[in-house]
């Protein structure tokens, strides 16, 4: 049987040729066939993750709520010292130097990545922006969020902080992070399904040392960390309750 992996759209684009590296390595690490299958949209990857068509999911924290309440999963590892904070962005003539600044019906961009745009919307509280005052557009990548912004098609971006400080020199230059998020709680997180359920064990164990082995080392910073640490339920429980309730507000 192969079973099938999917990323959260959010990484970095440099990234790519990481993911089937470090896919390749956990087949061997596990002896098991795994098929990797990427997506440029969260839009798509729902779809098939609402399918049941996958067995492992490296889960943005929103995704991940679902894949555990709903679907069954349970977490295996996250990045060590890699939490998601948001970065609420403007281009870099903007006259706003702080949020207060900024009007209620700013013209607002950002990725269909919930999370990350709750974040934003709670930073963006002092100025009054609702989601019903500005005026909200979408595309599919951080680097089309950026453009969007340099072109002065949009007032307010919203990123993912790990992936803004890895956009180019010739973009960050032309934007301005306004405020970022500092909840220090919340983080991306490898989930196994209940087809895999009985590999768990296995792979948070080659996982958590990998960073440790010559091959493996160089393997995971492929990805844009430094090692993966070992979750369990609890933590992830805990997160996604923080999650239900930032988002509640």
């Amino acid at each position: 049987m192969t079973y099938n992996f999917t990323v959260s759209p959010d990484f970095n684009p440099d990234y790519l040729p990481g993911w089937f590296i470090f896919n390749t390595w956990l087949q061997k690490a596990i002896d098991e066939p795994i098929h990797l299958d990427l997506y440029n949209d969260f839009e798509s990857q729902r779809k098939a993750i609402s399918e049941e068509r996958f067995d492992l999911v490296y889960a943005n924290p929103y995704d991940a709520t679902v894949l555990v309440r709903e679907k069954g999963f349970v977490p295996v590892v996250c990045p060590m010292g890699a939490a998601d904070e948001a970065i609420v962005a403007v281009h870099r003539d903007s006259p706003a130097k702080q949020v207060e600044d900024l009007n209620t019906d700013m013209r607002i961009v950002t990725t269909d990545d919930p999370d990350v745009k709750m974040m934003c919307m709670i930073m963006l509280e002092p100025a009054d922006i609702t989601r019903e005052s500005a005026k909200i557009s979408y595309r599919d990548t951080y680097v089309l969020v950026a453009k969007e912004l340099i072109r002065g098609e949009a007032d307010i971006g919203f990123f993912l902080e790990e992936t803004y400080e890895d956009l180019s020199n010739v973009i960050r230059q032309e934007l301005r992070p306004l405020v970022h998020s500092q909840i220090q709680l919340i983080h991306h997180v490898l989930l196994v399904g209940p087809r895999l359920a009985h590999k768990k064990e296995i792979i948070q164990q080659s996982l958590a040392r990998m960073h440790a082995e010559e091959k493996g080392k160089g393997v995971v910073e492929n990805l844009g960390f430094d090692a993966w640490k070992a979750v369990e339920q609890e933590e992830t429980e805990f997160m996604i309750d923080l999650m239900d309730t930032l988002m509640a507000n």
